[in-house]
């Protein structure tokens, strides 16, 4: 089985409280989609190129990549599996071989996952001496705080000081509520308790009202930014440059903060309901693909004795495997599980198939050496002039025939026409060489003529359609209680009875399914093998009872899952009617057939 399952990446939905965002560099999330076309060389030929700038590779794309590789990967080993059975292996025995891509792909991944780590543990670094400089910078801005020295000195080095600070990005998470919590104490405590030149003062906060305001503005707008996650993430910029600013006016700052905080509450809260959403989403798609797998899981492998039984059901497994991918994610901690339950009950299911088939290969062998030898009973018999021993003989043939399995589809037909046509051909001499039988054939003609007759003659009449429903089958009962016309006749006698009542039936406007039994009882009036034709058909009607058995206890089994599936629901519906509507034709075909044999 191959079925698809897409990588997918999936943001965190606890957020930061916006008084509280991290300084950390976040990761822009992107919808996860299946790569397509790529192969596993192209796979390879793209991570090449992202190990050239590994320290500037996306991880979800990676990711991605790893993903895709590792799914052709194992479609290529289900596929080696399948043919390795198809050729009569074992599947225990089976051994796939080695994939030099693989060692390849793992290779450039390695490299590319060591200079990332070399990157990562350089970030470090700098976070550290990043920290220990702005601790320092705190020291002293604190002790400018408490200095009494010259104004304009002490101002032009704190706001030397604060330059360095925001130059320094990146510091440990754990830090960053801390340093700030601590950088906008000193500022605010520097602007309130040093006595600055008024002009400065004033200034710098209005130029810090300004920017602030400014971001206000940024943020609001975010609250009709189409994608919940993208404008999350631009938030978190928003906040970093926000602390980034020097103080506003102490009468301003309350009111600046309280609007950049109510812009960012709605950011976050739609952020927060968009992956509620998410998850509602998935824990249906879990219930649906629960669903399929509890029918799969629930096939009753012991009735399934016949190709049609398998045919049936392969037709039901693929049916299903196609649903599930039309079905989204399931929750991450559960969609590889399910992934994997559904594909483990898929193999039990081909692996049953196979052995099923492995198991009767023999049996189909020893029942077409037994019809080829009836074949050759027919045969040696067709040519024979002792009409009635010679009948006798044949009909227990056909008979025992009946009593013989199926062989290999490829030869069913064949063999069957050769049987049949060495029965047919000796009951055509037979009945050629009977000329007390040629008499009442040519009766038999003058007869069907008549109905003939009748029914060209109603084309014209101006009777109600009941009674022209009526009349016809009656007539066409009557055509079928009259025995075989002369050999040469027969064709054009059928062709012109079939004709005038086509044209009747048109007239009246019958149902599709009445045209069919009244077509069917037209063609069962030539005197065909209708114990072979009544034994197909007997077939036919076992096999469609068992297909709405079968999706009918399907259907149950939805209806007490959940109603994510409804639309499977639906469609087995419509399966189940048109099932029975099909029952009713075969039923009245094989009554048709049935009254034709008692007049004989």
């Amino acid at each position: 089985m191959e079925l698809d399952e897409k990588p997918r990446t999936q943001a965190d939905p606890q957020v930061e409280n916006p008084t509280e965002a991290s300084e950390s560099t976040v990761d822009t999330q992107e919808n996860a989609s299946s790569v397509s076309k790529q192969t596993k060389e192209t796979i390879i030929e793209r991570l090449r190129e992202i190990d050239k700038d590994a320290c500037n590779a996306n991880k979800q794309e990676l990711d991605s990549l790893k993903q895709n590789f590792y799914k052709l990967h194992k479609s290529e080993q289900e596929n080696a599996r399948k043919a390795f059975l198809s050729k009569g292996g074992e599947a225990d025995k089976f051994i796939p071989e080695d994939d030099p891509l693989e060692k390849t792909f793992k290779e450039v991944m390695n490299s590319i996952k060591e200079k990332r780590s070399i990157m990562a543990e350089e970030i470090e670094q700098q976070k550290e001496n990043n920290l220990k400089r702005k601790l320092d910078i705190l020291d002293r801005m604190k002790e400018l705080t408490e200095t009494q020295e010259d104004t304009n000195k002490i101002y032009s080095e704190f706001k030397q000081l604060q330059q360095e600070w925001n130059e320094l990005k990146l510091v440990p998470a754990s830090k960053v509520n801390e340093l700030w919590k601590s950088y906008q104490l000193y500022t605010e405590k520097f602007y309130d308790m040093v006595k600055l030149n008024n002009e400065f003062r004033e200034y710098d906060f209005k130029k810090n009202l300004e920017q602030k305001t400014h971001l206000c503005e940024a943020a609001e707008k975010l609250a009709d930014e189409p994608d919940p996650v993208s404008a999350f993430y631009q938030l978190q910029k928003l906040h970093q440059e926000f602390r980034s600013i020097g103080p506003v006016a102490k009468d301003l700052r309350e009111s600046i903060w309280a609007r950049f905080k109510a812009a960012s509450t709605a950011v976050n809260r739609r952020h927060q309901q968009h992956f509620e959403e998410l998850k509602e989403k998935e824990q249906q798609n879990l219930d649906q693909k629960t669903v399929i797998c509890e029918i799969v899981e629930s096939m009753e492998y012991d009735t399934f004795r016949t190709f049609n039984d398998w045919d049936t059901k392969t037709k039901e497994v693929l049916a299903l495997q196609a649903k599930w991918k039309t079905i989204g994610y399931a929750p991450q901690k559960q969609n590889m599980k399910i992934f994997e339950r559904f594909r483990t009950a898929c193999d039990e299911f081909f692996k049953r198939k196979a052995a099923f088939y492995k198991s009767i290969k023999e049996n189909m062998n020893e029942n077409l050496e037994k019809k080829k030898a009836l074949c050759e009973k027919a045969e040696a018999l067709k040519d024979s002039t002792e009409w009635k021993e010679t009948a006798e003989i044949l009909t227990q043939l056909q008979k025992e025939w009946k009593t013989i399995g199926p062989v290999a589809k490829k030869y069913s037909e064949s063999i069957w026409k050769r049987f049949i046509s060495a029965c047919d051909y000796f009951f055509e001499q037979k009945n050629n060489a009977t000329s007390s039988q040629h008499s009442a054939e040519k009766e038999n003609q003058r007869k069907k003529e008549e109905i003939i007759n009748k029914l060209v003659s109603m084309e014209t009449e101006d009777t109600s359609e009941n009674d022209n429903s009526e009349q016809i089958h009656a007539l066409i009962k009557e055509w079928n209680s009259i025995g075989h016309v002369p050999f040469k006749e027969k064709d054009r006698i059928y062709n012109e009875f079939h004709s005038a009542v086509d044209k009747l039936f048109n007239k009246l406007n019958l149902s599709a399914s009445e045209n069919k039994l009244n077509n069917f009882k037209l063609k069962i009036s030539k005197g065909n093998n209708l114990h072979r034709d009544r034994e197909r058909l007997v077939r036919t009607y076992e096999s469609l009872k068992n297909d709405i058995q079968t999706y009918e206890n399907n259907l149950g089994f939805l209806n007490l899952s959940s109603k994510s599936g409804n639309n499977l629901v639906a469609e087995i519906n419509k399966k189940i009617e048109k099932l029975k509507s099909d029952l009713e034709l075969v039923q009245q075909k094989i009554k048709a057939i049935d009254e034709t044999l008692n007049q004989e």
